[in-house]
Formats: C-alpha cells, structure tokens, sequence
C-alpha cells in the first residue's frame, strides 16, 4: 500500500467527517498522486467524462481541455462562463500531480483588465480620426478610395457579424486562475480508484431539498470557491453581510457561497433585504420552473418600480434569484426569505428587521442562514453618530442567538449604483457612482478578525473590483420575452 495514497485517504476521510460535509476546507498546498502521470491520466479522463464536462484533448500530452459551460446554467440574464484546462505535471518518475486552470468569462467587461480598452499599438487608421471621413470606420465611403491604412474587408464582416450589445461576448472579459478546489476534488475521487481500482465517482454529499422532485447531480459547477466561507458556515448559525447596494459582485458572491455552502451538505437560507410583502411571491418564483409566466409575476410587484431605485432590485439581484431557482431545481435545499419593513425607520425598523430575521432563524434550527443588508443593520455594537441609543439588528440578533458572525463589505475601486442626496440635498439622486476600495485580488473571500472592530463587525467578506448594476426594470427584465438567453461562447484556450 503506498504511503502517500494512504494519508491522502486519511486526510480526506477527515475532511469528511467534519460538519457532514465532503470537504471543510480546500488546503493551500498541491495534491500529490504516488502514482506515475501514465497510470493517473486515464482516471483523470474519466472524472471529467462522468461529471458530464466534455473536453478536447491532445493525445498523448496529458492535457485536456473542457467545454465552455456555463455558471448555474440556463439563465435568462447574461451570466458568467468557466472551463478548466488541465495540465498533468511529473512530480518524480514514480509521483505525479495536476494543474487545472479554471478560465472565466462574461456578458459584460465586469473581468476585463485596465487599459484593455486602450489602443496600445498603431492605430488601424493611421493619422485618422475614428468616425472622420477615411478614417476606415464602418459606413464611410470614402475609406475605399483613400490611401489610409485600413481594416480589411475580412474584418469588417468579422465586426458586422459580432454578437452586438447584451449578446455579444467580449474576448477580452476572461481571466485564468490555478483552481486548487477542483484539484482536491478531482484527488479525493480519483485516490481511491488508483488504491483499490474502484469506480472514478463525482458524488457530492449535498443538502438535499425535502420537496426536491429529483435527485441533485453528481457535479454542480459553483465558482471558484469563496476562501473562508465554508469554516465558517455552521448549521444553526448566521452569517450577517452588510453590502454596499447596486453592485454585479455581491449578488453573484451570494449566489455561488449559498451553492457552495448545499453541494457541501449545508443547507443554507438566504435572507434578503427586500419587503415582507413580497415573501410570497419571492419563495413562490424560487420553487417555481422559471416560465415567462413565473417570471412576471416576480417582477410584476411594485418594489422593482421604485422611483428611488438603491440597488436592491437591480439586474445582479434578478439573476441571483435565477440562479437559487436552479439549485432549487436540481433538488439542492436552498431557501429564500425577505425581512424588510420599510414603512418603519429608526429603531422601530430594526426591531421589526430582528423579528422577522430572528423567527426565521429559530423555524430552522438546522439551517445555516446567510442574511445581507445594507451595512447599518449588521453592526453588533450600540450607536450610531447620530444616535447613541441605536441598537442595529445585529446587536439585538447577538443578545439572542449563539452563533452570529458580523461582516462588513471590502472591495475593490469600481462603481456601483447607488442613491444619494442631491448637492441641494432635497432629493436623492440614483445612478452609477464611482467607489473607491483597496485592492486585494480578484478572489472572493472571507476573513474574521481576532475580535471585533468599534462598529462590531467580526471581519470582512471579500468581492474583488465593483461594478455597477442597473435596475432590473430597466435592463428588459421586467418582460421576459425580452431576455435573450445567454449564448455560449466560441473559441478555446490558445496552443490547444
């Protein structure tokens, strides 16, 4: 028996064990296999053929390269795309380990690098302005006869043809990143089939949705996986996130820890900062199939139609709920519940914001929930500057629940859309506002700190570079026949 195998299975039998999950934690070092690439590289094929992710391959190379698929899937609001390239790698003649490259796409620029917008190089029209005549662009007839430098016709018709506005996928919103959670979860399945030439499975212990019509997958496909997030996430216990409205980045932070959280075995209950009057109708449209039908009757309440749009009901917030409908879907127990009173103010509010959490909390003692708000309402200390007295929901959520983790938005320069007061300060101006971060990568994340800080908060949760997003309403969505699924994009990895 090989030593390596041995303690790899040891340590995976631990990573079991905790919680009820698969895999508490993903560790920050490599997955070695005791085993040559030659004898790894076919249990390696066959992980990637029964998780239903086809892939291209180059013989004899030990590398292959998987399908563009797309997050959570099937969305009607443009989404984000990841395939993985993986490269076996020879540790020694007898010891063998895997690279896998987990590449991110968009619908928008949300991934794109500073200055890619930028011309670097020659300009296409040398000495001419865009737009003036022979400066080459589409429409002006005199480029054909002028001596300028020029696109080719070839290219021309590569633009004309090029998915326009919300269809069109841009090349330059991708990144690639070293994706060591799906290497330990390719090791934790293949290790056991190269000890004892047992089967290759992709099985997940996931939080299975009592009502669920269907058995969950074998693989769901989560997002690079959210540093921190799964330590903390314990059943009966709540996670307070105070977020900064109107951005891309925090609902889809929220959609992949609560699908990381179930296809870890955790079921998870997300409460959102939305009207109580539309509980019914948010479960309902969560629970529901997805139709034209299902989707107006979600976007028919007069909440998205708010003249003062803040954030909480833009296109990202949308597209969450899609993506928790289709957890739902799949038979993963992911649950959503509102809590906001905002006929109320002042303390009278937070109150009521602690009730309505804090009953939701004690239904389902067995539940990890995951509550986001604005980041007044999750403090854990008394006071505000205007008021001393204030008691935010956090605090009063503390003073009756065991386990209550606070944590304040970090984030990166961007923007965000965001409500604020006029110069006049008479009425509150709503719109895409320029924020300023401190960057700290592009990874998700969440960090608790050895203890709180003066507002109360335990740490932070991490998004990476803001970006704004619209209202829903105004982005089309309020009509469904006028969301376009999300096309697949084309193309693959260069030099494969």
């Amino acid at each position: 028996m090989r030593s390596g195998i041995v303690l790899s299975l040891v340590l995976m039998g631990l990573a079991v064990g905790c919680a009820g999950r698969q895999d508490l934690e993903t560790p920050d070092y490599e997955a070695i296999y005791d085993v040559p690439l030659e004898e790894m590289w076919p249990s390696v094929r066959e992980y990637f053929t029964n998780a239903n992710l086809p892939f291209r391959e180059d013989k004899g190379s030990g590398v292959l390269e998987t399908e563009w698929k797309q997050e959570f899937g099937g969305s009607k609001i443009s989404g984000f795309w990841h395939r993985y390239l993986v490269l076996g790698k020879r540790e020694t003649p007898t010891k063998s380990k895997l690279w896998i490259i987990r590449i991110t796409k968009s619908m928008n620029k949300a991934l794109s690098r500073p200055g890619k917008e930028l011309e670097w190089g020659v300009a296409r029209s040398l000495g001419s302005v865009p737009g003036s005549r022979g400066s080459g662009a589409p429409g002006d007839e005199s480029f054909v006869s002028s001596g300028a430098l020029t696109i080719s016709g070839e290219d021309d018709e590569d633009r004309f043809n090029f998915p326009q506005g919300e269809n069109g996928f841009y090349v330059e919103s991708g990144q690639g990143n070293r994706d060591l959670h799906m290497e330990w979860r390719v090791f934790r399945s293949i290790a056991p089939h190269l000890e004892k030439k047992a089967p290759v499975t992709v099985a997940q212990k996931v939080a299975r949705a009592p009502d669920a019509k269907q058995a969950a997958p074998e693989f769901t496909e989560c997002g690079q996986e959210i540093i921190g997030l799964k330590r903390r996430a314990k059943t009966g216990g709540v996670m307070l996130l105070g977020e900064l409205h109107g951005t891309q980045e925090v609902p889809r932070f929220i959609a992949q820890a609560v699908c990381q959280l179930v296809t870890s075995g955790t079921p998870v209950s997300l409460g959102l900062e939305l009207p109580v009057e539309n509980e019914a109708r948010v479960t309902t449209f969560v629970k529901s199939e997805g139709t034209e039908e299902d989707w107006l009757k979600l976007m028919e309440a007069p909440f998205w139609r708010s003249p003062y749009p803040d954030g909480r009901g833009s296109e990202a917030v949308a597209n969450m709920l899609e993506q928790l409908r289709q957890l739902r879907a799949r038979g993963l127990d992911a649950e959503v519940f509102v809590y906001d009173h905002p006929k109320l103010s002042g303390q009278k509010r937070e109150d009521a914001l602690t009730a309505t959490v804090l009953g939701h909390v004690k239904a389902g003692p067995g539940r990890f929930h995951l509550v986001v708000s604005g980041n007044i309402h999750p403090r854990t200390a008394q006071g505000l500057p205007w008021d001393k007295q204030y008691q935010p929901m956090g605090r009063l959520l503390k003073a009756q629940l065991k386990d209550v983790t606070s944590l304040d938005m970090a984030y990166d320069s961007g923007s965000a859309w965001i409500c604020a007061a006029d110069t006049q300060g008479r009425k509150l101006d709503c719109g895409v506002k320029q924020t300023k971060g401190k960057d700290n990568g592009n990874r998700f994340f969440v960090h608790v700190w050895d203890s709180p800080n003066k507002e109360g908060y335990h740490g932070v949760f991490y998004v990476g570079p803001v970006s704004a997003s619209e209202p829903a309403i105004e982005k089309g969505l309020g009509r469904p026949s006028d969301a376009v699924p999300a096309q697949e994009p084309t193309g693959s990895t260069p030099g494969l």
